[in-house]
């Protein structure tokens, strides 16, 4: 297959048919989005606050007293990244709580709104829309400055410490939702703000101006999706500046320090990069070869530097992006899609070092995964990059969020046991329950948003080919070489159906189908058409004049697999976990009761397994029953005893799928189990 450049289709372009994914959409709409919504205006009880509405209003009559007074005094507070006042204090008028980059949690959650107000218009849910959108217009300044803590704080520190404050950030994260609102609505108000911030930011850093670049990334993909967008120059130019300047010598982040430390009288550190690692700017991006650093960041930047390698046709930068794409999936991605092995730091730790019960796993990386994912896809249709967007999409994404879309998990381990969450100081960060909000959110309303814009990662297309890369009951139009047709393709795994049918139009050229690793395929029963067949990189390729009528039938079966880790994953060797089809399956206690450390799984004798559906919190999904022995625990059973062969006892394990866990209730769950051998 050729290297082609393809773009993602306009959502109204998708319409997502499949029983599963669409329920989650809908829940999006019909429960989630008002959920946060109410959760932002701090109106869900016994849930930490948001703040996110009341430090707008305050930001907005800060701005106000500014316009009328000419000037502004400041309520000086030291927020950095502990919340200040504490979230227990009831809010002082006008002051600003919670982090520093509290501004990002709503502006995700209007990114989310306006995919579901371009997949399903409705009124009511754009006029909730359009009062974020006009807070968010009240806060800006006069200069084009937008950012809450700094301007209910002190404008004067504004620009000061990139590396920590998240400014940068949170203009990242409104521009997203300002051209998600533009293309649902036809509406520039948002964008207007977005371009004001922007050349507010672009007067004080750039090529000839001040050096600078985010301590938390996002500003680079938003930028190049701003000039995508508006075809405005500028928007490119600053989002190659900030990735050109990172990890270059001397640090734009040493520099920030120094400048700090010259205040306080301290002496200057080394201006050298390479002391920030974490903050993945300790090269230049295209010396970059190994995932490092804060998880959620590292996914971000590389998601930026692959659409900067498609937009400027950057050999190097893509030469960086698959090194980065190597790092993160051979090495340092956990079986569910999840990356960020360790919870100091929120971070990516060295290869191969992926602990079950400690895990990380952010929501939001898995999300940031899906992202670099997709870009890849869009550079170039190879299996391995939907197969990991599938594999975090259908697992540590949709774990983020109950069944009800009512509640969340920030951090998403393979192995809970509520007993030891409670007392082990090493678990302090994982939850065995869900939560209803945090008060650093950033992980449910990024499930929104990716949900909601789940279109986009179904497919892409370039001027004659269709590429589908999820394997989701949709009709997709699009132009080949001109020409619109509607296909309709048509998944369900369960009874090894796959189609695919031209519903209307008539165009000439290619429709590519990606046939993942985990189904066997044994050929294709075509009607009326007869392309030209080809398979590459993992896709199916069918070239031809596609008319009404026109279908292709895959004959394919799907089997459950037993999964091993590489042997240089010491926490997961000698053990397995089950998958069937995209889905990663667990243990819970809810099934196998407590102790499930003592199961054994049985992997030579996978013939004997049951896949049935069942119902967990109002969904149907695939259960799977496999052979497995516990081990027998005498109760007079010393500490400790000269060895002896382990004694067991014959069970069947009850596996769920892994997104699917913590909703009947608190209990312990695993997704490896130790294998049986012999």
């Amino acid at each position: 297959m050729q290297k082609k450049i393809s773009s993602p289709l306009p959502l109204q372009a998708v319409r997502v048919t499949d029983p599963f994914w669409s329920r989650e959409i809908h829940l999006i709409r019909d429960a989630v989005i008002p959920y946060q919504w109410d959760a932002l205006n701090d109106r869900i009880p016994d849930a930490e606050k948001s703040w996110w509405a009341h430090n707008m209003r305050a930001a907005a009559r800060a701005v106000n007293a500014k316009k009328a007074s000419g000037a502004y005094n400041p309520v000086q507070t030291n927020c950095g990244f502990t919340v200040y006042p504490p979230a227990s204090e009831a809010p002082r008028d006008d002051s600003f709580y919670g982090f520093v980059f509290q501004d990002s949690d709503g502006y995700k959650w209007l990114e989310a709104a306006a995919y579901q107000l371009s997949i399903h218009p409705d009124e009511k849910l754009k006029v909730q829309a359009q009062e974020a959108v006009n807070l968010i217009i009240a806060a800006q300044e006069e200069d084009g400055y937008l950012n809450t803590y700094y301007t209910v704080t002190g404008r004067e520190k504004a620009f000061s410490n990139l590396k920590d404050h998240h400014e940068l950030y949170c203009f990242g994260h409104l521009t997203e939702a300002a051209i998600a609102w533009r293309q649902a609505t036809g509406q520039d108000d948002l964008l207007n703000v977005v371009r004001r911030f922007a050349a507010c930011i672009g007067r004080k850093y750039g090529p000839g101006k001040e050096r600078g670049c985010p301590g938390h990334e996002i500003a680079e993909m938003a930028l190049l999706r701003l000039y995508e967008e508006t075809g405005e120059k500028e928007w490119l130019k600053l989002a190659r500046f900030f990735l050109d300047v990172r990890g270059t010598d001397p640090s734009t982040f040493a520099l920030e320090e120094n400048r700090r430390r010259e205040r306080e009288g301290q002496p200057p550190l080394p201006v050298t990069a390479e002391r920030y690692a974490y903050y993945q700017a300790h090269l230049p991006v295209r010396q970059m070869k190994e995932a490092v650093g804060h998880a959620v960041r590292q996914m971000y930047l590389a998601s930026g530097m692959a659409d900067e390698a498609r937009i400027m046709n950057d050999a190097d930068m893509l030469a960086a992006c698959e090194a980065l794409w190597r790092s993160t999936v051979h090495e340092k991605m956990y079986v569910t899609g999840g990356v960020g092995g360790t919870h100091v730091g929120e971070a990516f730790s060295r290869p191969y070092d992926l602990p079950a019960d400690t895990a990380y796993s952010e929501t939001c990386a898995a999300i940031g995964l899906a992202f670099f994912a997709r870009r890849m896809l869009q550079l170039q249709p190879k299996a391995e990059y939907a197969d990991v967007m599938e594999r975090a999409l259908y697992n540590t994404v949709l774990a983020g969020m109950a069944l009800d879309g009512k509640s969340f998990f920030y951090v998403n381990p393979l192995e809970v046991d509520p007993a030891a969450c409670e007392t082990d100081e090493r678990l302090r960060h994982v939850k065995p329950i869900r939560q209803k909000w945090f008060g650093c959110a950033c992980c449910p309303p990024n499930i929104a948003r990716i949900v909601s814009s789940l279109g986009q990662y179904i497919a892409t297309q370039s001027p004659d080919t269709l590429y589908i890369h999820l394997l989701i009951g949709s009709d997709i139009t699009v132009r080949l070489n001109g020409e619109e047709i509607t296909v309709r393709v048509e998944a369900d795994l369960k009874n090894a159906e796959l189609s695919l049918t031209v519903l209307s139009g008539h165009a000439h050229g290619t429709i590519t189908v990606r046939e993942p690793g985990w189904m066997t395929v044994s050929g294709y029963e075509l009607c009326q058409c007869r392309p030209h067949i080809t398979e590459e990189n993992g896709y199916a390729c069918f070239t031809g004049d596609w008319k009404p009528g026109d279908s292709i039938e895959w004959n394919f079966v799907i089997v459950p697999q037993v999964i091993a880790a590489s042997p240089l994953v010491k926490e997961a060797e000698g053990q397995v976990c089950y998958t069937w089809g995209p889905y990663v399956f667990c243990a819970e206690e809810a099934d196998n009761g407590k102790q499930l450390h003592l199961l054994r799984a049985c992997p030579e004798i996978l013939n004997t397994c049951d896949m049935e559906e069942q119902e967990i919190g109002g969904l149907r999904v695939p259960v799977l029953t496999v052979p497995g022995k516990r081990v027998i625990v005498r109760p007079d059973a010393p500490l400790y005893a000269p060895w002896a062969p382990t004694e067991t006892e014959d069970t069947r394990i009850t596996l769920i799928p892994y997104f699917a866990w913590n909703n009947r209730g608190m209990g312990e769950m695993r997704v490896w189990l130790p294998a049986e051998q012999g």
